[in-house]
């Protein structure tokens, strides 16, 4: 496995020990700690409310609708503003937003807990919206700016065991303070505030990230328009159907509107200099893939952890506590899957498997939800939960790591940013959707409950659901009780089965995600002149092939010079050595398994090109250099037999530790010969075409029939090969990841025939005949028409036996023998009986 140096950074790259080794595993989790503990306070005060819910909107005097937009406010808020907080990454420190977003989170928190009515606490959702925006996405953007994406599987693996920590803290804690009469509800907003001093502290000391000074312009328009689109589409689903019809004025006033808000943002994002949601990004699949799944995920990962504790407090009549703990199964599933996906990818590199699997457990984790009834027996209930929290461990961080994995460093936080605003505003759409179509069938079965008991149930009244609003169970009696849990159970399992589609788009959706290995180097945090440079050297690399490196000459070690650099690296005498002027940068040069590259060329340049050191790598890739001080440069790899590697590398004022992954040269080699005698075939012409039929390569063979292409991607390719007087041949060639894939074309023959078609006293061409060439079994080889002269012609034909079929007069049909190559003539005579 490929080893990078993924742990705290210093320029942008991992840093490590003072004796020059790469960080241990625990010193990367200690650089995490703050970042990990500031998104373990985002989702448990998130949780903490969820079981708490009931109890809160019932105290607050609210009903359906308010419990509805307690959660969507603060979906929305941070759907609006996680692009914002994605495209701020990208230009100013992002250590500081961190700080910034959970000071924004904590203040929204204690305000939470003052509330005095519904509409208050809405307002401070959104707030504390904005502040879970900036830890979501940013938790994300960190890690890939401090971790390979290949190492990054494992650590998104600690991101989700987090994720499901908190979440199944956050229920059982908040269903505690909600179930304690000297605490009361208003805990659950102050309870996370400690954990959030903590997490302030932890990151001012743990996370060192180099601040990039740029000129900040934010597309604050983009923003406005992207929110306001949003939230008018919500609030016209969230009424819609209760305050008026789904085909009323209000509906294409609503919908009309928020098409035109978000017409206008796609028009002010196209002309935006620092756009909130680079539009050029979707031009790559993957992103597009990822962003629309994301989407779909949203629905129904936020409709599986909202309407639970609903189901368990007013179908099954359980306390907070308890709502908070018969959701462990899911939470369990999502711990486990998010983990052991996490350790997988990082052994392996691939994880389409594991998308696509987490698309189908989550389909079928909703659909089978939506059978449940508020009589299930529970083991069935956590069966389904588990099955679903399987598959939404498996899918959440991988959708964001297969983003990453595809993007330049200047765009990796608007990237992971999109990936993550599309799920939260699947979440925001589908709860608000979701909590409209629960609110009619909750209403829906308790008509047709009452309707059941008959005079009874008239004087029992609508149970106090009149309006929308949550009942108070213990205060209804026996008969009533029971409608009103069997109407929370019906109408809970609708809301899964309705989320079981959306679910299954998004699996289906994964299915055309291309798979692409994660790479294997950390993602650097350059600067826009070096992003620049970076991206032209990498563009221009594959086309000049990377020369034989000569080792420097051997110094005798008495007479050897060795910088800081070379003594940092532990470089022994006769490498090429650091200068010892300036900020040492040593590393290894390593392939992708991990194998040292001996003799490799290091070069460091600067941003205007010009040569500053040079070192050439020991047998066990080793290699030091020294660069004149802080600031961007580029560093350049090249060894024979592999593909050049350019990086952009920001130095500071201690010496750099940057590993160079690099990766083997594809090279396809082979032979043209004849089938029969085995000659050589020259000028044949050889192409080779991807899966998708993609030309990547085409040339001629030699004289002696050789052929040759280098820099190929390794996967499955076709390797077409036509020469004249030959059979056209295709063969299915796996091209290794490194080194020289070698194939041998064997070219049958290939025989023509010609003819005349004559008819006619005269037996003058016919012009306009119909000739049809079967094989021996049957099949039509080819047709042919003739022209003026009466002639047809049929090439590239194997030897056997054929029947030739000519109309025009009366057919004629006529068997003849085409053997090995030349020409075959055959001329055909039509004429009607007695000419």
């Amino acid at each position: 496995m490929a080893t990078t140096t993924p742990a705290g950074v210093r320029g942008g790259h991992a840093k490590t020990r003072d004796d020059g080794a790469p960080m241990t595993h625990r010193q990367i989790m200690e650089a995490l700690s703050g970042l990990l503990l500031g998104m373990f306070v985002a989702i448990l005060s998130s949780t903490i409310v969820s079981n708490a819910l009931p109890e809160i909107i019932s105290d607050l005097g609210g009903g359906q609708s308010a419990y509805t937009w307690v959660v969507t406010a603060s979906l929305l808020a941070m759907t609006a503003t996680t692009p914002l907080w994605g495209k701020l990454a990208d230009l100013i420190s992002k250590k500081l937003l961190v700080q910034i977003s959970l000071v924004i989170y904590v203040l929204g928190s204690v305000v939470a807990g003052l509330s005095q009515n519904a509409g208050m606490l809405i307002a401070c959702r959104v707030v504390q919206g904005i502040g879970v925006g900036g830890l979501s996405a940013l938790a994300q953007i960190v890690m890939a700016a401090m971790i390979s994406p290949r190492e990054r599987g494992r650590y998104s693996g600690y991101l989700g065991a987090t994720f499901a920590v908190a979440t199944v803290g956050g229920p059982l804690l908040g269903g505690v303070i909600t179930d304690t009469d000297w605490l009361g509800w208003r805990w659950c907003f102050y309870v996370g505030v400690p954990f959030a001093v903590i997490a302030l502290i932890v990151l001012q000391k743990t996370l060192k990230l180099p601040v990039v000074k740029r000129q900040v312009k934010v597309d604050w328009s983009g923003a406005f328009l992207i929110s306001a689109a949003v939230s008018l589409l919500l609030v016209w689903v969230t009424f819609a159907g209760d305050k008026y019809d789904w085909a009323s004025w209000q509906t294409y006033t609503m919908v009309g509107g928020s098409l035109v808000l978000g017409a206008l943002f796609l028009l002010v994002e196209s002309r935006a200099s620092e756009p909130i949601i680079p539009l050029r990004l979707f031009r790559n699949r993957t992103i597009t893939l990822a962003s629309l799944a994301s989407l779909f995920v949203g629905v129904a990962m936020f409709a599986g952890t909202v309407f639970f504790s609903q189901y368990f407090q007013l179908a099954r009549d359980k306390s907070p506590t308890m709502s908070g703990v018969m959701t462990i199964p899911m939470i369990g599933g999502l711990f486990l899957s998010s983990t052991v996906s996490g350790q997988i990818i990082t052994k392996t590199g691939r994880w389409k498997a594991w998308l696509v699997s987490g698309g189908a457990l989550v389909t079928a984790g909703l659909g089978l939800l939506g059978t449940i009834r508020y009589d299930t027996e529970y083991w069935h209930i956590a069966v389904f939960m588990a099955v679903l929290g399987l598959g939404l461990g498996m899918m959440m961080q991988n959708l964001v790591l297969c983003t990453q994995n595809q993007v330049d460093p200047s765009d990796l936080g608007a990237a992971s940013s999109v990936v993550t605003f599309f799920r939260s505003l699947g979440g925001a759409i589908g709860v608000s959707a979701l909590g409209a179509v629960m609110a009619n069938r909750v209403t829906h079965y308790v008509e047709d409950g009452l309707a059941d008991l008959g005079p009874q149930g008239a004087a029992l009244g609508h149970g106090g659901t009149a309006g929308g609003g949550i009942p108070d169970l213990d205060a209804l009696p026996a008969p009533l009780r029971t409608v009103m849990e069997t109407a929370y159970g019906h109408g809970v399992a609708d809301v899964f089965l309705y989320s079981a589609p959306f679910a299954l788009i998004a699996f289906l959706v994964t299915l055309f995600i291309k798979e692409v290995a994660l790479k294997g180097h950390a993602t650097p945090e350059p600067d826009a002149a070096a992003t620049a440079v970076s991206r032209t050297l990498r563009e221009a690399a594959p086309a000049a092939p990377a020369a034989p490196v000569t080792p420097a000459a051997s110094t005798d070690p008495a007479g050897s010079t060795r910088g800081p650099a070379a003594e940092a690296a532990g470089v022994t005498a006769g490498a090429a050595p650091a200068t010892g002027d300036g900020t040492p940068v040593h590393g290894a040069v390593r392939t992708a398994d991990g194998t040292p590259v001996a003799h490799a060329a290091v070069t460091l340049i600067s941003l205007a090109g010009r040569q500053l050191g040079r070192a050439v790598a020991q047998a066990d890739g080793r290699y030091a250099l020294d660069a004149p001080g802080p600031g961007s440069y580029v560093l350049i790899a090249s060894a024979d037999g592999f593909q050049p590697q350019a990086s952009t590398v920001v130095v500071g004022g201690e010496a750099l530790a940057y590993d160079i992954l690099l990766s083997g040269t594809s090279g396809l080699v082979g032979t043209v010969r004849g089938a029969e005698g085995g000659e050589p075939v020259e000028g044949a012409m050889v192409i080779v075409t991807d899966v998708r039929g993609d030309v990547l390569a085409a040339g001629t063979s030699t004289q002696d029939g050789t052929f040759a292409f280098a820099e190929l991607v390794p996967g499955t390719v076709t390797v077409a090969v036509n020469a004249e007087g030959h059979r056209p041949l295709a063969l299915p060639v796996e091209i290794g990841g490194q080194g020289v894939t070698r194939v041998e074309a064997l070219l049958r023959a290939g025989a023509r025939l010609r003819g005349t078609v004559r008819a006619g006293a005269g037996d003058h061409p016919l012009a306009d005949a119909r000739v049809t060439l079967v094989d021996a079994a049957g099949n039509v080889v080819a047709t042919a028409t003739t022209g003026e002269d009466g002639a047809y012609a049929f090439a590239d034909l194997d030897t056997g036996e054929y029947t030739v079929i000519a109309t025009g007069y009366p057919p004629v049909a006529g068997a003849l023998t085409v053997a090995g190559s030349g020409v075959d003539d055959h001329d055909i005579r039509l004429a009607h009986p007695g000419e």
